[in-house]
């Protein structure tokens, strides 16, 4: 069960065999029906969870009551709410909805700790970790703000291969940030090219 997730984690640091099954004794397995809403604004998000299998949404509701997706997890991605709930006391401003029934490897911040104090060397896998959510979230940012639809599309594409065949067009478009309908003249255009 824990051959995905501990291959995952030892892309950035080799591991003892002592230390991923001191990794693996602190999660816990759990499956997840679709359409099942983990976390809600205004809860404190108390999970860190790897995707196994599914797809997972991460989303807030902006002002004029429109969702807007920040994040897909899938198979080999991390799922939480990193900026509010896991390491601060305000409680979530986001929603994460499972699009897809869903298998999860799940922490606790109390496990985390936990390894952290058990196998130091998890602390810099999640530090290589979180580096690499911040990098990822800049190049979106920087994105958005340069590239024309089509190529924020393209961009999309390349990160999420499979996404396009897994969920609704709608939240592929709330991704982007264009209206469904545009992106549906941008997906017709690249089939007639």
């Amino acid at each position: 069960m824990f051959a995905q997730i501990n291959t995952a984690i030892s892309r950035y640091v080799n591991f003892t065999e002592h230390e991923l099954d001191i990794f693996n004794s602190l999660l816990y397995f759990k499956q997840i029906k679709k359409k099942t809403i983990m976390l809600q604004k205004g809860e404190k998000c108390n999970f860190d969870a790897f995707v196994v299998s599914g797809c997972i949404r991460k989303y807030y509701i902006d002002e004029n009551g429109f969702e807007v997706v920040l994040q897909f997890a899938v198979e080999n991605s991390w799922i939480s709410d990193i900026s509010f709930s896991i390491y601060e006391t305000e409680a979530s401003h986001i929603f994460i909805e499972t699009l897809e029934s869903s298998d999860l490897l799940i922490f606790n911040p109390e496990t985390k700790e936990q390894l952290f104090e058990r196998a130091p060397r998890f602390e810099r896998a999640f530090r290589i970790l979180m580096q690499r959510h911040l990098a990822v979230t800049q190049s979106r940012l920087l994105h958005n703000i340069t590239f024309t639809a089509e190529q924020k599309y393209d961009e999309f594409l390349k990160t999420y291969p499979d996404i396009p065949s897994r969920v609704p067009q709608h939240y592929i478009a709330s991704y982007l940030g264009i209206s469904p309908e545009f992106l549906s003249k941008i997906r017709t255009r690249k089939l007639r090219s």
